[in-house]
């Protein structure tokens, strides 16, 4: 590099000439966390199988496992990635890399031009102004992407930085009702149910999950596998006394056990029947559950699986500190059993589910739930104060408060050993940004023992905590929660095209990778599943965006505009860090044009 003036030496690429980061975690542990990060119990049970209900006309089972195909696709897509540039920051690394010249320009055009046109839509504004809003977003968004660096840094800091702060009071939220009210109502804790049903009661769980994972992640990437490891075995055992219970277990036998169990913690009789009678009466219409059906709304299903299923990959920001991370088959295999053993797993239950429990009760008790919290017009009011979370169902079958709390308190860990996905992620997209000295240098800084970047994690749990007083307090920002899932495709699918241009547009970096090998009819695989993951991940967007059914798009204007702000903000943190290190003689274009060193 040129010298910045006379005498004066410009500063050098990256901040320094190694990461600091240690390869702290093996391939199994790698797996952990994508098994962790499609959790079956916290975001499956919770996040996806309460909805089922809503699309009554579509088969679970089919949704489910077309889901995972979709998803294999993406799991493709980053394990290349991955074997090409296994490096901190995952998607930021990625983009920024790739995603230059035209292709960023493209893709900047796109996605500003479509963010611009929905905000001013959403504004109230009629024609023309959402035309000319997406003609100005077209123009800037082409401008930043054609930069290096730009559009990178706008997907993956508003995908794994802002956004990650709006997944604490969702985590606060599961924790919530599959843990704390739970263990409330079985102690007799009355007092307990009611105050955690409150907003105060909702923001001290969030204040208790920012605290637990900032400790978890102060473990250190070693650390933290230990963690996950005990909580992946515990989870699994917990599971398997569930699906017994549920095996040995007749329908007749679980109404009779939560008949006895809602009158005895909640004062409800006949609540089984109740609960079918009240969603009936609502004008829900429920059968029996077709393992074979295919019914019409499956395809509509997918979407709300998606909320649940797409995160396989949520480690790729880590693979820097993964061991063997350069092998593409290690890494793929980790990512689809993640997938495959969730899905098995995900339809045994949805069998059970329906054998013991009755599918016409557990799609009722379900959106018996939910309606009230969403404020569904003319909804009937729940039956039990708590979620009929199916851990919490299974243990009515035995008669013991004791087994019963035993039973609730190991499936938590499936929760302790997901815990961690909240900010350990973000913080090496945080991190990667900082080294390339987009962000402030002290955000790279890593404690000497634990190798722990300290000011990351402070840079998203800091906001996390704001975000949470906002969902426990402000009811109208609790809609917000379902961008999470958004913004975070979003940064997907500009990962997938990053690696659909990548054997093309860099062909030196592509070249030199394990992935170069694996072809498809005489085309590159990454390159393959790259494109099919474009189109799955667009389609999903766009029915996220368009169809009511979601929450999203359609019908909320506020969400369109949060949306909005986050990426923005995003646009103006890089022009003001590219104007700033400019001024210090930083040549942010050149360091974009390099891999940054391990």
């Amino acid at each position: 590099m040129t010298s910045g003036g006379m005498g004066q030496k410009a500063p050098a690429l990256f901040l320094r000439n190694a990461t600091g980061l240690v390869k702290g975690w093996s391939g199994f542990d790698a797996f952990s966390y994508s098994f962790m990060s499609v959790n079956l119990v916290t975001l499956g049970m919770f996040y996806s199988f309460t909805v089922f209900g809503w699309q009554a006309d579509g088969s679970p089972i089919a949704a489910i496992l077309l889901s995972g195909i979709a998803v294999t696709f993406l799991a493709i897509t980053y394990a290349g990635l991955i074997a090409a540039m296994p490096r901190a920051g995952g998607d930021y690394v990625w983009q920024s890399r790739v995603l230059d010249g035209i292709p960023g320009g493209v893709v900047g055009a796109v996605v500003g031009g479509i963010a611009f046109y929905l905000v001013t839509g959403a504004m109230g504004q009629a024609d023309p102004v959402p035309l000319v809003g997406g003609i100005v977003g077209v123009v800037l968004g082409g401008l930043l992407g054609l930069r290096r660096g730009g559009i990178g840094f706008v997907l993956s800091a508003t995908g794994w930085w802002f956004i990650l702060a709006l997944w604490a009071p969702i985590y606060g939220a599961i924790l919530n009702v599959q843990f704390v009210l739970p263990l409330a109502a079985l102690a007799g804790w009355s007092d307990g149910v009611s105050f955690f049903t409150t907003s105060n009661g909702t923001f001290v769980v969030s204040l208790i999950v920012i605290a637990l994972v900032t400790v978890l992640v102060s473990l250190g990437m070693a650390g933290y596998a230990r963690i996950q490891r005990m909580s992946l075995w515990i989870g699994l055992a917990a599971l398997a006394v569930m699906v017994v219970l549920m095996l040995v277990s007749s329908q007749d036998a679980f109404r009779a056990a939560f008949d006895r169990e809602a009158s005895s913690l909640f004062g409800v009789s006949n609540a089984y029947q109740s609960t079918i009678d009240a969603e009936a009466g609502f004008g829900y219409a429920f059968s029996d559950l077709d393992p074979f059906g295919f019914g019409p709304g499956t395809f509509l299903l997918i979407p709300f699986m998606m909320f649940w299923i797409l995160y396989p990959n949520w480690g790729a920001t880590l693979y820097g500190e993964v061991r063997g991370a350069s092998d593409f088959r290690k890494v793929l295999n980790g990512m689809l059993g993640g997938i495959w053993v969730t899905v098995v797993l995900a339809v045994v239950f949805l069998l059970l589910a329906a054998k013991t429990f009755g599918w016409v009760f557990f799609q009722s008790t379900n959106v018996n739930y939910l309606d009230p919290v969403y404020a569904v017009p003319g909804a009937p009011a729940s039956v039990l104060p708590i979620w009929s979370y199916p851990p919490l169902l299974a243990s009515f079958l035995i008669d013991s408060r004791i087994v019963q709390m035993i039973l609730v308190v190991l499936f938590g860990a499936w929760f302790l050993g997901w815990a961690g996905t909240l900010f350990l992620s973000s913080t090496r997209m945080i991190f990667a940004a900082a080294f390339d000295r987009i962000l402030p240098e002290a955000a790279a800084r890593v404690s000497e023992r634990r190798a722990v970047p300290w000011v990351a994690l402070l840079l998203i749990m800091v906001p996390s905590v704001v975000l949470s007083w906002l969902y426990a307090y402000n009811a109208d920002f609790v809609g917000f929660t379902l961008d999470a899932s958004l913004v975070i495709a979003v940064t997907f699918l500009g990962s997938a095209v990053a690696a659909t241009i990548l054997p093309w547009w860099k062909p030196q970096i592509y070249q030199s990778s394990a992935i170069a090998r694996y072809t498809i009819a005489g085309l590159p695989l990454i390159s393959v599943a790259g494109a099919v993951t474009v189109l799955i991940l667009a389609w999903t967007l766009w029915q996220w965006l368009t169809n009511a059914l979601y929450g999203i798009g359609t019908g909320n204007t506020s969400s369109i505009i949060f949306l909005g702000v986050l990426y923005g903000a995003a646009a103006v943190l890089y022009v003001i860090a590219r104007l700033y290190r400019r001024a210090q003689g930083v040549d942010l274009e050149a360091i974009h044009a390099e891999i940054p060193a391990e």
